[in-house]
């Protein structure tokens, strides 16, 4: 249940980021379908091999104090993007993906928090 209850959780993220960023063109999204697909492969991505990454830059990991975990959500959200199609959802740059990893992040922290609290 947490699996797809992350999915649609980060489906209306991505839907909210994209309407956000439009002028920008940091981060675009050719429909509302694209969505959930991209978020359903993340979430297979960072069952299968964010856990992989984490163990091997876990040195580099302690020595910034964690921050390094932002540059990992940044290769997991290309990741997204070259699997998905980066002609239906694509970055412009490694940075606004992880603007957006960072955005994304908080904002699940947030949603975490108060569930633990209800």
């Amino acid at each position: 249940m947490e699996f797809w209850k992350r999915v649609l959780i980060d489906t209306i993220l991505f839907i909210a980021l994209a309407g956000l960023f439009a002028g920008t063109g940091m981060f675009y999204i050719t429909s509302a379908w694209i969505a959930p697909l991209a978020s359903f492969v993340l979430a297979i991505l960072n069952v299968a091999i964010k856990p992989i990454l984490v163990i091997l830059s876990l040195p580099i990991n302690i020595l910034t104090l964690g921050l390094f975990s932002v540059v990992i959500n940044g290769i997991m959200l290309q990741l997204t993007s070259m699997l998905v199609g980066s002609a239906n959802f694509h970055f412009s740059s490694f940075g606004s993906a992880m603007l957006i990893a960072i955005i994304m992040a908080i904002f699940n922290a947030v949603i975490t928090s108060h569930e633990d609290r209800l």
